[in-house]
Order: structure tokens, then C-alpha cells, then sequence
């Protein structure tokens, strides 16, 4: 589950991103500073699209707003993990559409922070909108899927796997199948629109991440990758096979490396794109005219044979 740009899955852990033993310790770090010690399709993502952002999120964890697109899809996937608790039979629209205010204030109560979207509502009318957006999402999905002939081996699964080259994989699967033959189908719900067919690929890249995960840590090779997109009423499946999973895992042992690279020297380089329009961090980035904050680790600059040091990072 990918809804929310922090706090929609278990942080990275604590640990070392590995460590150098030709390099030199250069500055401290902050207390409570560590550097990261897994990865997820999230912030694999965010790497991929600005290093400087990863930085932001997972070494100085500054704070962002919630934005309503993403809360809602947060709500969205609550109602459609509980709707599971009821008989099969009671699983149809009109029930899963009431779930919807209760687990709105449960949002509110486990995350204060998403009553501020509303801050600026007093009559209430733009959250009424918001909820009915939800309730739409929710009644698209009986659509698209039958959830009284699906019953789920697993809902909001936590899966995290060590690969053979040390690094730890995790992340949360919405929802797993599995088939009376034993197959496997991983579920992803997404409450925007299928992405176009050239875009697809990366749609997916979180999907092989997840099978990747499931394929160390149970050995079994997930049959189907399905992505259910509520905003635009599309299904993406897609059939995993080991050599496309092994080519995803290649790609995120080289992207963790340029993590430890970066998360040593300090150097977190920003890249700018359309989406920084989007960024809560443009104060921070120097592509804005902001100045970053101090880097809360310490830096690690190459030993020369002269002794002298290289060039540090940010510090």
C-alpha cells in the first residue's frame, strides 16, 4: 500500500547503510540521525526521482502536509480492508459505503495532522464532497472486483525479506489471494487513474518489488500482479516471471549502493522534474533557492595516500 508520501508504511529501519573501511569519519551526527537500513517501493521510488527528496524523507524525516488525494486514498483502502471482516454475503456497496465515516474519524484519532485539510471548512461542505469522492472510489470497486467470491489469505500484509547481498526489502501488500492450487495474487488498490501504456512499467515496478519480497521470503512465485485502479475503473494484471525478478532485484542492489554512496559522502543532489510543483520541500532546495538543513550524519571523505581528505559533503 503506496496512498500517502510518509506514514502510509513502516519506516526504514535502524542500522548502517554499509561502510567503507578505506574511507575517513569527517563531523558527527546528530542524535537520533541514522542512516538507512532497508529499502521500500516508496522510498526506492523517491530515490529514483530526486535524491535530495529521499534524503528529505528518510535521513532528516522533515515534516510534510497531508494533501487530500493521498488521505483519501488512505481512507479509501481502510474501508476496503474492513469490508473483509463481514460474511460474504454482507459485502456489497451499501455496506461498505457506510464504513466510510467511522473510519474517517479513525483516521483523525490515529492522525491528527489530517484534520488541518479541513481547517478552513467550518461549514463542513468541502468535507462532505471529500467523503462523497471516497464513497465513489469505494462503489467502483464492486465493479471491478466481487468480494463476496474472494476471501483473503492476508490484508495489509507486512513482508520484509534479507537478500543474499545483506540488503532488507519491505513494504505492506493490500491484500493476498491465494487460489485452491496454491497460486499466489498479489492486490494492489490505487485510488487514481491507470497510468497511460508507455507509463506502465513503473506502475508495475512496485508490484515486482512486492513479488520479489514474497519470492525470497516464501519461495513461491507470486502467478499474478494485479493493480486495481478505483479513480479510473481499470484493472493491470501482470504474470512475474524469475528473470524479470531477478532483472528488478539487479536494479535495486545498484540503487541501494548509490544510497550507501550517498548517505556517506552527504551528497544528496537534487532532480528537477514537473512533479516539484508537488514537493513540500521547496524552502529546502537549492533548485527553489533554499538552503538545505545541516546534514545530520557524519560525512565520509575518500583517504588520500597524501593524507589529505576529499571533498565533503554538506555538513
Amino acid at each position: 500500500m503506496e496512498t500517502s508520501t510518509q506514514g502510509a508504511e513502516r519506516p526504514d529501519g535502524d542500522g548502517t547503510a554499509g561502510q567503507d573501511p578505506q574511507a575517513v569519519t569527517v563531523g558527527a551526527s546528530v542524535p537520533g540521525a541514522r542512516p538507512p537500513a532497508s529499502l521500500s517501493p516508496s522510498r526506492a521510488s523517491d530515490f529514483m526521482q530526486c535524491p535530495l527528496l529521499y534524503r528529505f524523507r528518510v535521513i532528516d524525516r522533515l515534516p510534510e502536509r497531508p494533501s487530500e488525494a493521498a488521505t483519501r486514498g488512505t481512507l479509501v483502502h481502510a474501508v476496503l480492508e474492513r469490508l473483509f471482516d463481514a460474511p460474504a454475503v454482507e459485502r456489497t456497496a451499501p455496506r461498505a459505503r457506510s464504513l466510510v465515516p467511522g473510519q474517517w474519524e479513525r483516521l483523525r484519532e490515529s492522525r491528527p495532522e489530517v484534520v488541518e485539510l479541513f481547517a478552513d471548512d467550518p461549514g463542513g461542505e468541502r468535507l462532505a464532497r471529500w467523503l462523497g469522492e471516497a464513497e465513489r472510489l469505494v462503489e467502483r470497486w464492486f465493479t471491478l472486483e466481487d468480494p463476496t467470491r474472494l476471501e483473503p489469505a492476508e490484508r495489509e500484509l507486512f513482508v520484509e525479506a534479507e537478500l543474499e547481498s545483506g540488503l532488507t526489502l519491505r513494504g505492506i501488500i493490500d491484500r493476498v489471494d491465494v487460489a485452491p492450487t496454491g497460486e499466489v495474487r498479489i492486490v494492489d488498490y490505487k485510488t487514481g487513474k491507470a497510468p497511460r501504456p508507455e507509463y506502465a512499467e513503473g506502475a508495475l515496478f512496485q508490484m515486482k518489488f512486492y513479488a520479489l519480497v514474497v519470492w525470497r521470503l516464501k519461495r513461491v512465485l507470486p502467478r499474478r500482479l494485479q493493480l486495481v485502479y478505483l479513480g479510473s475503473g481499470d484493472v493491470v494484471t501482470y504474470d512475474p516471471v524469475p528473470a524479470d525478478l531477478e532483472r528488478v532485484e539487479r536494479k535495486l542492489l545498484a540503487l541501494w549502493e548509490a544510497i550507501r554512496l550517498a548517505t556517506e559522502t552527504g551528497e544528496w543532489r537534487p532532480r528537477p522534474t514537473k512533479l516539484c510543483g508537488w514537493c513540500d520541500h521547496q524552502a529546502h532546495c537549492p533548485e527553489f533557492g533554499g538552503t538545505p538543513p545541516p546534514y545530520p550524519l557524519p560525512v565520509r571523505a575518500e583517504a588520500s595516500g597524501d593524507g589529505e581528505q576529499g571533498r565533503m559533503g554538506p555538513g
